[in-house]
């Protein structure tokens, strides 16, 4: 399934998957799969990417 909130938020900063990439710590390919929910990040990137977007798990990652 894909990660709708998490590009979302990405664009709502406007942040670039590269960009997102640079302040989580991994690859703009890792970023790209999670949005179209092909990778289960670890709790460690989401946490990660959830500082870098200003949002929490829930808001990024609990499907409603």
């Amino acid at each position: 399934m894909k990660n709708l909130k998490l590009k979302a938020a990405r664009a709502e900063k406007n942040l670039s998957q590269q960009e997102l990439a640079e302040q989580s710590g991994v690859s703009r390919q890792t970023i790209g799969l999670i949005e179209l929910g092909k990778y289960n990040p670890s709790l460690q990137l989401c946490l990660a990417i959830c500082k870098a977007l200003s949002k929490t798990l829930d808001d990024l990652f609990w499907e409603d």
